[in-house]
Formats: structure tokens, sequence, C-alpha cells
């Protein structure tokens, strides 16, 4: 990352700066994405950003941002205590009918495990 976007982006207070940074610049910004992205987590207390990120990056390719939306995800859940963000970003990665699949999905991906069972009580649960 060079000198002046580094500067430009340390006075990102929440992470909207480089939250926009990557909407503007993706593809032409994906070698420096995880230097992105560590900015974006230091500075987003809330999670707002880094959940709306995720679910970007996966509108724009899942797959090639795979790890990435990881990183996001794992981050927004522990960020969003107030889960003012988790129920759009479950919905936006896992689709509206993301409920009529929660068991299989819940084996197959510990992030929705994980926000699954932070916006639904476990007596409602599977």
């Amino acid at each position: 990352m060079d000198q002046n976007l580094k500067r430009e982006l340390s006075h990102d207070p929440d992470g909207l700066l480089t939250y926009e940074y990557i909407a503007n610049h993706i593809g032409l910004c994906d070698d420096i994405m995880e230097e992105l992205v560590d900015n974006m987590l230091l500075v987003d207390g809330s999670g707002q950003f880094v959940a709306s990120a995720a679910r970007y990056l996966h509108a724009i390719d899942h797959d090639h941002y795979a790890g990435i939306i990881n990183r996001l995800v794992a981050a927004a859940i522990e960020k969003d205590r107030e889960r003012r963000y988790l129920p759009a970003l479950i919905e936006g990665l896992y689709g509206p009918d993301y409920a009529d699949h929660a068991a299989e999905l819940s084996a197959s991906d510990d992030n929705f495990r994980r926000i699954y069972k932070r916006l639904i009580p476990a007596t409602e649960s599977f």
C-alpha cells in the first residue's frame, strides 16, 4: 500500500473510508486487500462497515474473495454485539431462506452457526 493511501486511511475513524476505497477500486486493489481489511478491522468498532464489506465482496465474487469474506464475517460477529448488522449479513450471504436450511448450514459453515446462534435463541434453534 502506498504511503499516501496509508496516510489517508490512517484517518479513517470507523471503517467507512476503507470500505469506500474497496468499493471504488474493486478489482484494482486485490494486491492490498489484506492491508485494507486489517485497517477496517482496526477502526470499525461496531462492525457496520466490516459486515457491509463482507456482503459487498460476497456479491462481487464470493469464490475469489472467500478468505477475505471469512475474516470479515468472523470480525462482524465479534464486533456487532447489539446485533444491528448480523441480520442483513446472514441474509446477504445465505439468502432470505437461510432459516429453512439452518441445520445443514450450521453443520458445514462455522460462521453461519455463530451468527445464527447470536440471532436465534437456543430454544428456537433447530
